[in-house]
């Protein structure tokens, strides 16, 4: 059964996308601090938090790659979009004019999987990209990726899985940690070894870096490949 193995890059959307109301809710937790550096402070955690969000954030980029043949894609916007572009080999790199392109080939491709692998996936990457798409009215061609949790088809979250579920809560044994705690624990090269986080994509997006905002997404996708096949040879089938 084909699996395909997924993973996002999001970046917020520029503010005076937002009319006054829009920006009054967005920050009204801030404002009812009294002292100025501490609302500040806030403030700017808050517009951090935006590239979190569906409504106030974009996707990006999508790395995609077959778990089984390591062949795939990284789909990425970039202002310096030429119609066609892409690199052909293994892994072909191809720039999107803009999100809902991105989208929409994104979901081309999808409709061809019967399972999805992702790290946490089904707390952030799939219904962000669903109410990305509905948004930008973009076809979903499939909608079932989160059904039922407590199964690996036809979405296997690597997250829930090293956590059975969230079985210790957040302080037990089998309490959550991230794709880089994981991967270090088990021996996989970290996404974030050559220096960029998903902290840095609106930066680099802003300085037109839209290859290393592409390589970043892809090197998540390989560690969450290698962290499956960990996953599926020692823990798969544990109840």
């Amino acid at each position: 059964m084909a699996k395909l193995v997924f993973d996002i890059e999001t970046s917020a959307l520029p503010l005076d996308r937002f009319d006054e109301a829009q920006q009054e809710y967005l920050f009204r937790e801030s404002e009812k601090i009294a002292e100025e550096a501490a609302r500040t402070t806030r403030r700017e955690e808050i517009q951090r938090q935006c590239s979190l969000w569906p409504f106030t954030a974009q996707v990006v980029c999508i790395a995609m790659l077959n778990a089984d043949t390591a062949r795939g894609q990284v789909l990425f916007t970039a202002t310096d979009y030429a119609q066609g572009q892409a690199e052909a080999g293994p892994v072909e790199f191809v720039s999107c004019l803009d999100e809902a392109e991105l989208l929409t080939a994104f979901w081309d491709v999808a409709k061809h999987y019967e399972t999805i692998v992702t790290f946490n996936g089904r707390g952030f990457d799939v219904p962000f990209i669903y109410l990305r798409s509905a948004l930008l009215a973009v076809p979903i061609t499939r909608k079932d990726w989160l059904g039922y949790r407590f199964q690996t088809e036809p979405h296997c979250d690597l997250a829930e899985q090293l956590t059975f579920y969230g079985v210790s809560g957040r302080d037990g044994a089998a309490r959550r940690f991230n794709l880089d705690f994981y991967c270090k624990a088990f021996g996989i090269e970290s996404p974030k070894s050559h220096g960029i986080t998903g902290m840095d994509v609106g930066s680099l997006l802003a300085a037109g870096r839209f290859r290393d905002i592409a390589e970043y997404c892809l090197r998540d996708v390989k560690a969450t490949v290698l962290l499956y096949q960990i996953w599926k040879e020692r823990l798969a089938g544990i109840k």
